[in-house]
């Protein structure tokens, strides 16, 4: 049995109440003749009693947990009798009416004691009512203290008890009485002070309880413990004089804390962006009530169960990746992030800004759902999709200059730089993408025209509104967090595109399904294109503007930077998970650069960091998956297969050839070749480790065939130590020595650890080990 101990022996409410003796009885008879004969002759119609009273809506976490309290005056839940426990109800009746299974509703007893005491004041004193005039009072009778309510209040109470069971006239009573700091009813009250549910309330719990209901401001546990663990003991000696528990376990009783948890603040919950998003739903659709007012009043009177698809765990992950990344909130940006599973569109994640309860005037702006930036080069694959879908290959040829000015019908000529403004020779789609070369992708937005790209963007899930002008191949849009999760899950799905789901079902307390969701799924893209810049992203992350993104697995994605490092976006993605990270200023587009930030923001620092931390904790214990098979021909929508001509038969292997032959033979079938070096352990220098399009694909004659061609094995030198260095310093340090770098944020086993925050404390191979260049570097670093 649950309580102080668990010999506790505790008579229920069913088991036989003291009886007054006869002696007592002919005390109070006279008293309590009146009312009683009053009570017993008239009003003999029916009390109707009202069908609900206000109760809090809950939003609930996808694992159905409680998210969030929606109410307005009162916190209330109604529950069953039985989930009440077995202390509780003993204690109130104890406390507040303890001849409550011997009286009819009026007690006389109490009629005489509370006569008295309004004569001797020559006022009318509360005091002395059953749980049934309680009842009676809180819900149909007004609040004035006057001889003619008490008549009425008792009437009306003994007209009750012939209506409804003991049982259910005390449910009534303690779903709806007051037990302080805005809990109405015993499981409110439960939860504010214990943080649990009314069944789970042990003895001296529900007796605190039972004491707050004469007055809740006096006995607060949270501002007046030591009154309130008097009144506590009250009840518990009260519940014992009745016999109701023994002295033995009342002294054990008596000797326990107050337990209670923290004082409530002003509600805080760990996605606030995302509770004011499902606000706003309820409250705009006429699903739940044709005017605003009727709206209002059943989210926060109704009772409502929420059901979302947030993750609690998916949550944490992206809040406490945004807090260790952004460490300096004084300084520092803010962050927003959204995390969708692709295959259903449901909201795991989501993170609308660093800090909604702070003191800024956008603190409570959600950068996730409301905010449009420049998504920068995060936009180019839109491009890239849109180019495919026209028939461009991806091995296409286009000239790379660091700058690159084109001429604009009407309008001033548009200059384009490089972000490093380095340029120079030719470079196809795929280097393009994986380097985010500007000068490349503005020649290709010129030459399929900028309306395809946004109307397929806007297709692929993207809702804000974009202007179709060329300047949106570099992501001069202004769109939000969510548009490019969303967006990025077609090419997450295999070309597939699921509407988002924040809200999948909103029920009332009884059950009664109001809205279910029915998200849209539609093919957005056709498979081999989905495919094509799959493979292309996966290279960003591999061996490009993206490397701090890598976890292990699979992964594809793009960075993305604004004009004046003024936003910066990591959007990437996994079969079974996107995400995308804003990182920026609220307030103003301001430049993320020394001295405003600590580092230069790009879309490759701070963003790829945070999704780094994000989706490598949440996927950490899934199974690594890789992405569906490329298919060897990208056909475009026209039907065009690479470049324009007419189509060979299947390639012919070259791989394992020398670069001189394996040249002459595809050089002599019509073909173009193009070289690319790198460091193989098993193939010889000077010979063809892979070619793409792979062997036996069928691809057009005058193609540009794509060779990697061993340098022999990779070079082997000592390990730089970045010992005490900074993440950037240590990245920085070991990319320059050709190493891959893999990042654990860990705290360090030490004391003095805190003291070297944010600092590399641990890496493998240690400094100065042999490593060949190729291969990568484990550091471990503070929070």
């Amino acid at each position: 049995m649950r309580g102080v101990s668990s010999t506790h022996t505790f008579n229920r409410l069913t088991a036989q109440w003291p009886r007054p003796s006869k002696r007592s009885l002919a005390a109070i008879l006279c008293a309590g003749f009146l009312v009683v004969t009053a009570a017993s002759c008239s009003y003999t119609t029916k009390v109707d009693l009202p069908k609900t009273q206000p109760e809090t809506s809950r939003i609930l976490w996808g694992d159905g947990t409680t998210m969030a309290n929606l109410h307005a005056e009162q916190d209330r839940e109604e529950i069953s009798f039985e989930k009440m426990g077995d202390f509780l109800p003993v204690a109130v009746v104890a406390i507040e009416d303890s001849r409550y299974f011997e009286h009819d509703g009026v007690d006389p007893r109490g009629i005489l004691r509370a006569l008295t005491r309004d004569l001797k004041s020559g006022k009318v004193i509360e005091g002395g009512s059953t749980i049934t005039q309680q009842y009676v009072r809180a819900v149909l009778l007004t609040p004035e203290q006057t001889f003619t309510r008490k008549i009425k209040e008792a009437v009306l109470a003994v007209q009750l008890e012939r209506q409804y069971s003991k049982q259910a006239i005390l449910k009534k009573y303690l779903n709806l009485i007051y037990f302080g700091n805005g809990a109405y009813g015993v499981q409110a009250a439960a939860r504010t002070y214990f943080g649990k549910d009314a069944i789970a309330l042990n003895l001296t719990e529900s007796a605190l309880l039972a004491g707050l209901i004469r007055s809740p401001g006096d006995y607060d546990p949270f501002t007046q413990p030591d009154a309130a663990l008097a009144r506590r003991n009250e009840v518990l000696s009260r519940i014992e004089v009745l016999k109701r528990l023994p002295a033995e376990d009342k002294a054990s009783a008596i000797a326990a804390p107050l337990g209670v948890g923290a004082a409530p603040a002003t509600q805080r919950t760990a996605a606030p962006h995302f509770v004011e998003r499902v606000r706003a739903f309820i409250l705009s659709d006429p699903t739940f009530g044709e005017t605003a007012a009727e709206r209002e009043r059943l989210l926060y009177q109704g009772g409502l169960r929420i059901e979302t698809t947030l993750d609690p765990r998916a949550q944490a992950q992206a809040v406490d990746a945004v807090t260790k990344t952004l460490s300096s909130p004084a300084t520092d940006p803010a962050a927003a992030v959204v995390s969708i599973d692709p295959r259903n569109g449901h909201i795991l994640a989501y993170v609308g800004g660093s800090d909604f309860y702070g003191d800024e005037p956008w603190a409570r702006y959600d950068l996730a759902g409301q905010g449009k930036r420049s998504a920068g080069s995060s936009f180019k694959p839109f491009v890239l999709a849109a180019a495919l879908e026209a028939g461009v290959s991806l091995e296409k040829q286009y000239p790379a200059p660091g700058e690159l000015t084109i001429p604009i019908k009407g309008q001033a000529p548009w200059l384009i730089r490089n972000y490093d403004g380095k340029g120079g020779g030719t470079m196809n789609l795929i280097e393009a993408t994986v380097h985010s070369v500007n000068t490349v992708y503005a020649e290709l937005i010129t030459e399929i025209g900028a309306q395809p790209v946004v109307d397929l963007a806007n297709k692929l899930g993207v809702e804000s509104k974009l202007g179709a002008y060329p300047s949106s191949a570099l992501g001069s849009n202004g769109v939000t967090v969510l548009d490019m999760a969303s967006a990025y899950s077609s090419f997450a799905d295999d070309g597939m595109h699921t509407s988002p789901v924040f809200i999948t079902q909103v029920s009332t307390n009884t059950g009664e399904v109001l809205w279910r969701a029915r998200p849209s799924r539609e093919r957005t893209l056709p498979v081999a294109i989905s495919r094509s810049v799959t493979q292309v992203l996966q290279q960003v992350v591999e061996r490009g503007t993206a490397v701090n993104a890598r976890i292990g697995r699979s992964v594809a994605g793009k960075t993305g930077t604004g004009e004046e490092w003024s936003d910066a976006w990591f959007v990437g993605y996994t079969p079974e998970l996107v995400t995308a990270v804003w990182v920026g200023f609220p307030d103003a587009a301001r430049t993320m650069r020394p001295p405003t930030t600590r580092i230069t923001v790009t879309g490759g620092t701070w963003p790829a960091q945070i999704w780094q931390a994000t989706a490598g904790a949440y996927l950490a214990e899934t199974p690594a998956s890789k992405f569906p098979t490329p298919i060897a021909s990208v056909t475009g929508a026209s039907g065009a297969t690479g470049p324009r001509g007419p189509t060979g038969p299947g390639l012919t292997s070259v791989v394992g050839q020398s670069t001189v032959d394996a040249t002459r033979i595809l050089v002599d079938a019509g073909y173009r070749v193009r070289l690319y070096e790198t460091a193989s352990r098993s193939v010889a220098a000077g010979f063809v480790i892979s070619q793409s399009p792979a062997a036996g694909a069928p691809f057009a004659i005058g193609g540009t065939i794509t060779l990697a061609v061993s340098t022999g094995p990779p070079l082997v030198v000592p390990v730089p130590s970045v010992l005490g260095l900074s993440a950037q310093k240590a990245a920085a340090l070991l990319g320059a020595s050709g190493f891959e770098v893999q990042i654990h944020i860990e705290a360090e086993p030490p004391p003095g650890a805190p003291e070297r925050a944010a600092s590399v404390w641990k890496q493998l191979p240690a400094g100065g080990e042999p490593l060949a260049v190729d291969q990568a570097v484990t550091i471990w670093l503070n929070p």
